[in-house]
């Protein structure tokens, strides 16, 4: 499995918390991060861009331009006082992996270099976490129309990953996507399930599903891992963090550091 390459993070004085600074498009489910923050004793301020919230191809390829991504980074480096940044995530699958394998990397890559520390985005951070895991056979629960969903299942497997079973419930914007509840959430996954994977992804950063992690592993059997929950997981590991045990969020949180 290919995993996504860390730069060095900044030295940051030991009586400042992480500062992993959170790039998201729109409005949906942001409000995980500011909760997960206060959790963790981390600080993940947000900084938005916006688009036309559309999960389509032109659309996702327009939301996640280079030029969008480095001014919300410089903006979000200009009021992160004191200390600056740690890390910086682009808190956004869909606008990633429209990309394609290669247009990921470059994606953070430049991101890193507008805001001169390291950088990823959300589908990298799924492919960190399930090679943390140690998994390789995946069902999908996408929230994207299949067209899209599809290329998130190429991106998976040019990294590596198998997807065992691509489900697509169809929503065509973030909007509609972060009003789903926590049951709606679960049967999305239960229907995406195959015994054959090792785990479970829902990619969607609009959706929330911190809540709901839990809940679905117990049902399921194996880990799961959605969107926000990465993110976050994996910023922590780019600035240099010990990432904090945390009941309720899944496998990915579940040990000790």
């Amino acid at each position: 499995m290919n995993t996504p390459s860390a730069a060095r993070p900044p030295t940051r004085p030991p009586t400042r918390p992480p500062t992993v600074g959170i790039i998201y498009p729109d409005h949906a489910a942001e409000d995980e991060y500011p909760t997960a923050a206060e959790r963790l004793g981390v600080h993940l301020p947000l900084e938005h861009v916006y688009g036309t919230d559309l999960h389509a191809v032109p659309e996702l390829l327009e939301l996640g331009a280079p030029d969008r991504l480095a001014a919300g980074a410089r903006r979000l480096v200009a009021r992160v006082t004191p200390g600056g940044l740690d890390a910086l995530m682009w808190a956004c699958t869909s606008a990633s992996f429209v990309y394609g394998h290669e247009g990921v990397r470059r994606q953070a890559e430049q991101l890193a270099a507008a805001a001169g520390v390291p950088a990823a985005s959300t589908s990298q951070a799924f492919v960190a976490a399930l090679a943390a895991l140690g998994i390789e056979r995946v069902a999908v629960a996408a929230s994207y129309p299949a067209e899209v969903a599809q290329l998130f299942a190429d991106f998976l497997l040019a990294s590596g990953v198998r997807v065992e079973a691509l489900g697509s419930a169809g929503i065509t914007t973030a909007a509609q996507v972060g009003t789903l509840t926590a049951e709606q959430v679960m049967d999305l996954a239960v229907q995406a399930d195959r015994d054959s994977a090792g785990g479970v992804l829902i990619p969607d950063t609009a959706l929330h599903t911190l809540g709901v992690v839990e809940g679905l592993e117990g049902r399921l059997g194996k880990p799961v891992l959605t969107a926000n929950q990465v993110t976050i997981w994996h910023g922590l590991r780019l600035a240099g963090t010990a990432v904090t045990a945390a009941r309720g969020w899944g496998a990915l949180f579940a040990q000790a550091p």
